[in-house]
């Protein structure tokens, strides 16, 4: 996991409802809390996952979606 982690400032995960945003350049994170945010219970990361520049997003939110990839 921290070779995901490594080259990101922030993270964005959706889990229900919920957006949970976590900005690691401003305070470090657990590794567990965030193992706990970012993979399933198998394991596997959360799907769907994308990466743009230094922003990762894990989960589906539409709203989160538009902020980061532009409402085109």
């Amino acid at each position: 996991m921290r070779k995901i982690i490594r080259d990101v400032d922030e993270i964005y995960i959706a889990k229900g409802k919920r957006i949970i945003h976590v900005q690691l350049n401003v305070s470090k994170q657990e590794p567990d809390m965030l193992a706990r945010l970012l993979l399933r219970p198998s394991g596997n990361l959360r799907a769907p996952t994308f990466r743009r520049g230094r922003t990762l997003v894990v989960g589906f939110d539409e709203a989160t979606y538009r902020k980061i990839l532009g409402s085109a």
